[in-house]
């Protein structure tokens, strides 16, 4: 039974982001991927992960500060005392063999009639009706364990939230829908998809690894890619075809466009959670051949050829 906080390292009053943070860099450090073989790293990243759901989920977090559920997310003891009968609070018999609360002692059993006829309006002695041994001593029937999965997303397809289906551990397929924000670390919980238990099946929770691009990078929610122009382009102007994560587009290239020269395509980057989206950002590469005589001669006769472009850097 660990404490969620404890286990990402947090404080109490961390915020979403202070947590969203922490369960990155764990995750990072205890992935199955970095740690093959080392039972203990796949333990702790089991249940660094347990914490994230707990933490993330905020009616589950409001309960456990409440003290209402454990770190497991299982309900807690509803006075606080456990059932062994060790020097901690407990009950034993008051005078003349009824029940009492005893805040110290050594617990001996007793009569829970009186406790549980006052909180709950009915008599608590074995045989009697109502109260605690008609309901609220009941305890709910475990479900099943929660299983976790991976899921590893292609960067277009987490830009353009395009549905991705994986195998569950029955063999059976479906469509996940990616949320909006979705990155490295996100997760998804599946209700009653993961093992099988007498009060019903656990869920499937299945974190997302969006994979790297060969020439896309990912910059927050935008995207970056740099173009390779050639020099009429860069020094006439152009309009090129440039890929973005929806396909291709055409772009205007200023004239005089020099290498390192960044334009914006609006709307083409990754979807936020409030629902706009990022940009695409396009940095210009020009170029140049590297054996071509006419252009070799074309310089050497250039007027432009000593002019100093790194004057204004003081070298």
């Amino acid at each position: 039974m660990a404490d969620p906080y404890a286990t990402l390292g947090v404080a109490r009053g961390a915020t979403e982001a202070d947590i969203k943070k922490a369960y990155r860099k764990l995750a990072k450090e205890l992935h199955p991927d970095r740690n093959k073989d080392n039972k203990a790293a796949s333990d702790r990243f089991s249940k660094v992960t347990q914490a994230y759901d707990l933490l993330t989920d905020k009616d589950k977090r409001a309960r456990f500060d409440r003290g209402e559920i454990d770190g497991d997310g299982n309900p807690a003891s509803p006075f606080g005392f456990g059932t062994g009968g060790g020097g901690g609070g407990g009950f034993r018999p008051g005078p003349g063999g009824r029940g009492g609360f005893d805040m110290g002692a050594e617990g001996q059993g007793g009569d829970f009639s009186d406790i549980f006829e006052g909180l709950f309006g009915g008599r608590g002695a074995p045989g009697g009706g109502g109260g605690f041994a008609s309901g609220f001593g009941r305890r709910a029937q475990p479900k099943g364990g929660n299983v976790a999965y991976r899921l590893k997303v292609p960067f277009e397809d987490a830009a353009t939230l395009s549905p991705q289906r994986i195998t569950l551990a029955d063999g059976k397929t479906i469509d996940l829908k990616l949320p909006a924000g979705v990155d490295t670390g996100t997760q998804m919980r599946l209700s009653g998809k993961g093992d099988p238990g007498p009060g019903g099946a656990g869920d499937a929770i299945v974190t997302v690894e969006v994979q790297l691009h060969r020439f896309y990078t990912r910059d927050g929610d935008d995207v970056r890619v740099d173009l390779p122009i050639n020099l009429a382009e860069a020094v006439l102007g152009a309009k090129v075809r440039v890929p973005t994560v929806e396909g291709a587009v055409m772009l205007s290239v200023p004239k005089g466009a020099s290498s390192g020269k960044t334009l914006r395509l609006k709307g083409r980057g990754f979807h936020r959670k409030d629902g706009t989206r990022g940009d695409q950002l396009v940095t210009l590469m020009i170029d140049i051949p590297a054996d071509d005589a006419a252009l070799a001669g074309f310089v050497e006769a250039w007027d432009g050829r000593d002019t100093d472009p790194r004057a204004r850097l003081g070298v």
